[in-house]
């Protein structure tokens, strides 16, 4: 007969008893030695630390260039607005630097736009066409005074030769007094409203001072024309003033104005004799 291990024969009891319920025979033995057993397996075990977070490298320092953008001071947000205007400012810097060209202002400037209806006989500049020439002085030695010019620019040469005058200005003018219609057949027209023209007194005593201070060659700071120009084609005229307010006229000025210092003469609208030197 065949022996049976010891081993295996417990091995088959402990499988009935767990089958049936029952406990092992060597339960009781084997209990106190698996829980003995506990500490030793849990205190061979250490528990893992646990690792501290990695501190971070410090920041690398910033560039000098980056470190000054960093530091300088930023444009306020309102500034912006004034900025955005530079371009228009600059616009309006570049027109005041421009030569303002002066005004000239009183009888001057009124007698520059009305003898543009003058130079097609005169010629712009005075030199003269069909009509006389009024520059280089000669419009002074037709006209020492100022009046003698006015009423014959106002009736014109006709009026005169239909007057019976055989010549108008100063009678004694160097070369010859002028005869009204001896210049290549043609007349002085009437420029006077009254006398069937189109110009007012105002404008006739403008055009006159140009003719006169800008085309002929007086000298408005001269002793011989500085006292005519201060009463008649100065900015400051007050019977310029008078003639384009209608306060006065060709016909009244030698008495409303018989209180200026240099009192002017008679200018009168139909032909008349010259005043004289």
């Amino acid at each position: 007969m065949t022996e049976i291990p010891e081993h295996l024969l417990k091995r088959s009891k402990d499988r009935r008893a767990a089958m049936s319920g029952e406990a092992p025979a060597d339960a009781g033995a084997a209990t106190p030695a698996t829980t003995s057993s506990t500490p030793a397996v849990a205190s061979s075990a250490p528990a893992k630390a646990a690792s501290a977070p990695a501190t971070p490298p410090p920041p690398k320092p910033d560039a000098p260039h980056v470190a000054a953008a960093k530091s300088r001071k930023k444009i306020p947000f309102w500034a912006m607005a004034g900025l955005s205007l530079l371009p228009l400012w600059g616009f309006l810097y570049l027109i005041a630097l421009q030569p303002v060209e002066k005004a000239v202002a009183g009888p001057l400037a009124v007698g520059t736009a009305t003898y543009s209806g003058c130079a097609g006989c005169h010629g712009g500049e005075g030199a003269g066409g069909a009509g006389r020439a009024l520059y280089q002085g000669e419009v002074m030695k037709t006209f020492p005074h100022i009046e003698d010019m006015l009423n014959f620019v106002y009736t014109g040469s006709q009026a005169y030769a239909a007057e019976g005058f055989k010549a108008y200005g100063d009678l004694d003018r160097e070369g010859g007094a002028h005869a009204p219609l001896s210049y290549n057949g043609n007349a002085m027209p009437m420029q006077g409203e009254k006398a069937g023209g189109g110009l007012t007194e105002a404008e006739i005593l403008g055009v006159v001072c140009h003719v006169r201070y800008d085309l002929s060659g007086a000298d408005s700071t001269s002793e011989e024309w500085a006292a005519e120009y201060e009463t008649w084609c100065s900015p400051e005229s007050e019977i310029f003033k008078g003639l384009e307010s209608g306060a006065t006229s060709f016909d009244t000025v030698e008495k409303d104005f018989a209180m200026l210092e240099n009192k002017p003469k008679a200018v009168g609208t139909s032909p008349r004799e010259t005043v004289g030197k």
